[in-house]
């Protein structure tokens, strides 16, 4: 990856599409183009002439102006100052170019996406000595990021078996600043520095795949209970305009237990990331209890951005989270929206000419899918343990329909799918995840969690709910054909029973700071008290129990209220609501049998 840098001329202009003359340029390379020194990537060489994608827009330019070879691919700066920070699809720090030039980015600028100046205290690893031979990801030490992260400071992945022949004493220590060097095999001395560069096409490696069965807890009880994601795991949230996509993903990132949150806004509307950047900071972390932007990044490309840059953020943002998935932590990657992402691609095909296939978009759309999805996944670091990268993106195809070629080819690709329902949406119902057409395929490996570490009847619950959504779908059509009239007290009690579920466990509200999260305790305790009474009642009606009169019962409104009456850590409360409403229906028991006896 050494720089070397050439100059060219450029041939012709087509939107953010470049035609260059560049001897000796590279496929992937990144140029400067211009007299402005426009960043772009190349990405087809047709004989002497290079094509070029710019990350800027390239209004201005004229044929015949100078183009410069960087001889490296799009790269990342990797290194500590990471967390906290706001970047744009190429890594720009966003918060520096507004210092520096206001609300609008200049094109050309080149800021330094960390800080060269900002001092870390770099802490050695204290077993690793003089002398010893280390590979590629080896611990060298360690940096404390934020109050909460320790950065592991490794060997870069690039860099082979070697010896270690010097390593800093602990001590306050710029990027710049050499914290260790290290020979090769063939003699030579390399410098190792905080920070490195990564190419973002290029996955980083691992030692191997590691099948966890740890699932990911969002506080969201239609997923963490309906439909689990393990970390490492692949997911995607499709659904219409409006049916609350970008909420979903925000409470991913507010409660769930990953240790680095990274969240990719791919050209979606400016008003919505606006909303992110203002709340993140404010926000605390459940689990720490520190700000939570002490641990989440955020790479910001809106919809007025140049469209190319759209396509490399979600690159960018994969990279990052393989670089703290290296270090041993479990990453979460939103990207909001992959919709968007391939719409770049489909617009920089048609500016190249390519034959279209479905919808316009290029033939090569699946396999780009897949290989950004296959990015993520749990496995084995060299010297950090195990880590993961969870990636859930959300898909937004035109007024719904699923069976686009977006959310077509991803739901091949995942294995989580939560699918969200413009009819729940517009029935207030949230989160708006359908749950005929979600599913998850890691049910039974998070089954294996669920028994050891809350109750060991948690599947056949979640079964059974969803055999009774089933049920009132079906009933829910002869309803609405032939009136209620037409349903016997057993169905109008599942009827009943499915509408529990839906208002005191599927339905929660993002805003109500008690219901906002659900523990996986709570989360099984309220549909293991809906269910207990649907069971229970279902058992007074065989005995000849009236309907009306369990739909009247005040326990009812008990239980649609307990989510938000009862937080977290009142679990023993909600135990002892199921006492009070075991003793209620043997009451009824009672007074029922008293009154058959005395009738009779």
């Amino acid at each position: 990856m050494n720089e070397r840098s050439r100059s060219g001329i450029i041939r012709e202009i087509n939107g953010p599409i470049v035609t260059i003359r560049l001897p000796g340029v590279r496929n992937g390379e990144q140029v400067k183009i211009g007299d402005i020194g426009l960043y772009g990537e190349v990405i087809a060489l047709e004989q002497e002439y290079a094509i070029v994608q710019a990350y800027e827009s390239t209004e201005g330019l004229r044929p015949g102006e100078s183009v410069e070879g960087l001889g490296l691919p799009l790269s990342v700066e990797l290194g500590p100052g990471l967390l906290g920070s706001i970047f744009d699809g190429v890594q720009r720090p966003l918060e520096k170019i507004f210092l520096e030039s206001g609300d609008h980015i200049p094109r050309g600028l080149n800021i330094p996406a960390l800080d060269r100046e900002k001092e870390w205290t770099f802490k050695p690893q204290p077993d690793l000595e003089i002398g010893t031979w280390i590979s590629a990801n080896s611990l060298l030490g360690t940096v404390q990021e934020t109050e909460t992260i320790e950065l592991r400071v490794l060997v870069p992945p690039h860099h082979p078996r070697c010896e270690l022949i010097e390593l800093a004493p602990e001590g306050l220590y710029t990027l710049e600043d050499v914290i260790a060097r290290i020979k090769l095999p063939n003699g030579k001395i390399q410098k190792i520095r905080l920070y490195h560069r990564w190419p973002v096409r290029t996955p980083r490696p691992y030692v191997q795949r590691d099948h966890g069965v740890s699932p990911l807890i969002t506080g969201q009880r239609i997923l963490d209970t309906f439909f689990p994601l393990l970390k490492g795991g692949k997911g995607a949230v499709p659904g219409p305009f409006g049916a609350g996509k970008t909420v979903v993903q925000q409470q991913v990132a507010r409660w769930s237990n990953a240790d680095i949150v990274i969240y990719v806004g791919c050209g979606e509307r400016g008003n919505e990331l606006v909303d992110v950047l203002e709340t993140f900071p404010a926000l605390q972390d459940p689990y720490s209890g520190r700000k939570l932007m002490e641990r989440t990044l955020l790479v910001a490309n809106t919809s007025n951005m140049p469209v190319v840059a759209r396509e490399a953020s979600i690159y960018v943002g994969m990279t990052i989270a393989e670089f703290y998935r290296d270090q041993g932590y479990d990453v979460v990657m939103l990207a909001d929206s992959t919709s968007r992402w391939a719409e770049a691609l489909r617009e920089v095909s048609g500016r190249l000419g390519q034959m279209p296939v479905e919808e316009g978009y290029p033939a090569y759309l699946a396999s780009r899918l897949a290989a950004i999805y296959e990015r993520a996944g749990r496995v084995e670091t060299n010297g950090c343990g195990k880590g993961s990268v969870t990636l859930i993106g959300a898909v937004s195809p035109p007024g719904g329909d699923f069976s686009e070629p977006v959310t077509a080819h991803t739901k091949e690709i995942i294995q989580t799918f939560w699918a969200l329902s413009k009819e729940l949406a517009d029935a207030r119902h949230y989160p708006a995840v359908d749950w005929v057409g979600s599913f998850s395929e890691h049910v039974s490996t998070a089954a294996v969690w669920w028994h050891e570490k809350i109750d060991t009847d948690w599947q056949r619950r979640r079964a059974q709910a969803l055999a009774l959504l089933a049920k009132d779908a079906e009933l829910s059509r002869i309803v609405n054909l032939v009136g209620p009239e037409a349903l016997s007290s057993a169905q109008r009690w599942e009827l009943e029973g499915a509408a529990l579920i839906k208002e005191s466990v599927l339905q929660q509200s993002a805003l109500d700071p008690v219901d906002t999260f659900s523990s996986p305790e709570k989360q099984y305790l309220l549909l293991n008290i809906v269910l207990t009474i649907f069971e229970k009642g279902a058992e007074l009606i065989e005995l000849g129990v009236p309907v009306q009169e369990l739909t009247s019962l005040p326990m009812l409104s008990k239980v649609r209220r307990a989510k938000q009456v009862y937080s977290s850590e009142q679990c023993d409360k909600l135990r002892e609501l199921m006492v009070d409403f075991n003793k209620t229906f043997d009451e009824i028991r009672l007074e029922y049998a008293k009154f058959k006896e005395h009738a009779q």
